[in-house]
């Protein structure tokens, strides 16, 4: 629990009074607390989480705050101060979350259910909220899982239960698979265990971060391609996560590994007990370049397609036919490789630490879109821009195909990096250009979510 005045500097209590007396226009009462979970940006590590792999992200200072009063009676009221996101109303008793829709309040339902179902709660609390945010939406920036993250974090606060941070983690990455998407838990991690100052070296299985000094003389530039990117609304995330967990099958299959019980790419490497150099010799080994379909899947396993579809596909990628297993696989063990030579440099801090953590995001990014495929045109051109004016590393950030880049920029070139990007990209289109303002930021590690009350 935090003190409001120690914590929040003097633009973000405004911001806090401004989001108080809208719950006081809009529910008749003052809230009881309040509840903020940071997005955030993955400095590299991209698609890897969730087979098995450490990632390194920070939390900025954008975020989800959410004004709270719990009431006596089943209802949880649900209303947002962007008048684009409808009011909502349910009994808590009785949570319904649609997978086919990705409307705001479903990631709430998400944060709720997972602390619910935690706890076996047979009568939890009803509660009046209001939500306010600065994250921009199917950013890659990760408002949709900082809004599952402060939704726990409100209904564990309301109910009068308590939990770790990386139990916190823990179920609301589980929870936010409710709507659909197959995340691997670093938006999470990094929203509860963020620290101000430090980046985070995420690793899994278990769930643990370790702080990441970035090095002083460079500064981490996020500008968005304003192409909207929703992971729960379109089918490219998940399917590349079939394609990984099939990957993994093949070459466990190849191996003589028991298959129907590895799930994840780094369970491969695991149970062979070789580098991840060795994988990606594996890999070209074992899987051809040219796209797999499902009948050679399920030739190369021994299985009917009804069991591929049954045991190994999820639900939303049942109609897929085509599979690429060698560039993604590729992808993953190549990538994993550069998260743990990034948080090596930033440990070590050689003088030229700069230029090789740069080299690293570019040949990320690279990787991102030829052998991932999840950029997109303009992420491509928008890379390309902050290259040519300056960034000694850039890449996307978040799931791809939209959202933002990251770039690494010296700090004695920042003001020129920002004017001639701002210049290239935003004012060269109307639309862009009615964004930019809340587009192009420098940014600096935040701290992780918490409960705050007014002093």
């Amino acid at each position: 629990m935090e003190n409001l005045k120690n914590f929040l500097g003097t633009v973000a209590v405004k911001l806090l009074l401004k989001l108080k007396e809208s719950f006081i226009a809009k529910f008749g009462s003052a809230p009881k607390f309040y509840v903020r979970a940071p997005g955030r940006v993955n400095l590299i590590g991209e698609h890897i989480d969730y087979c098995g792999y450490a990632v390194l992200p920070m939390a900025i200072e954008q975020d989800i705050l959410i004004a709270v009063e719990p009431v006596n009676n089943d209802v949880v009221q649900l209303a947002n101060t962007n008048s684009l996101y409808l009011d909502f109303s349910a009994s808590i008793n009785d949570i319904q979350i649609d997978k086919t829709k990705s409307q705001w309040h479903n990631y709430f339902l998400c944060g709720l259910k997972g602390i619910q179902e935690h706890f076996g709660l047979n009568n939890p609390t009803g509660m009046n909220c209001l939500l306010d945010g600065t994250i921009p939406p199917s950013s890659g920036l990760s408002s949709s899982s900082a809004l599952v993250c402060c939704a726990a974090l409100v209904t564990l606060r309301a109910n009068g239960k308590t939990l770790s941070k990386v139990e916190l983690a823990e179920i609301c990455t589980k929870s936010e698979r409710y709507i659909g998407t197959e995340g691997g838990g670093m938006d999470q991690a990094i929203s509860f265990l963020a620290e101000e100052g430090t980046a985070k070296l995420i690793e899994f299985s278990p769930l643990r971060a370790t702080d990441v000094r970035l090095p002083s003389g460079a500064v981490f530039v996020i500008a968005n391609s304003c192409v909207e990117m929703n992971k729960a609304a379109t089918s490219h995330y998940n399917t590349r996560v079939m394609e990984c967990r099939l990957a993994t099958k093949l070459l466990s299959k190849s191996k003589g590994l028991d298959w129907k019980k590895m799930l994840r790419l780094q369970d491969v490497q695991d149970k062979l007990g070789v580098s991840l150099e060795e994988m990606l010799t594996i890999v070209e080994e074992v899987l051809h370049p040219e796209p797999y379909s499902t009948e050679e899947i399920c030739k190369c396993l021994g299985i009917s397609l009804e069991d591929l579809r049954s045991q190994i596909l999820s639900q939303n990628t049942q109609n897929v036919s085509t599979f690429k297993l060698h560039q993604r696989a590729k992808h993953v063990y190549s990538e994993a490789a550069r998260v743990l030579e990034f948080k090596k440099i930033c440990n070590e801090a050689p003088a030229n630490a700069i230029q090789l953590l740069g080299e690293l995001m570019n040949q990320s990014y690279i990787s991102c879109r030829e052998m991932y495929e999840c950029s997109c045109p303009e992420l491509d051109q928008l890379v390309d821009i902050c290259l040519q004016f300056g960034a000694v590393g850039s890449r996307l950030t978040g799931a791809g195909w939209g959202g933002c880049t990251v770039s690494m920029v010296p700090t004695d070139k920042l003001n020129t990096f920002l004017k001639n990007v701002k210049k290239a990209y935003y004012q060269s289109d109307v639309q862009r250009l009615a964004l930019e303002n809340n587009s192009l930021f420098a940014t600096k590690p935040g701290r992780g979510a918490l409960v705050f009350v007014e002093a």
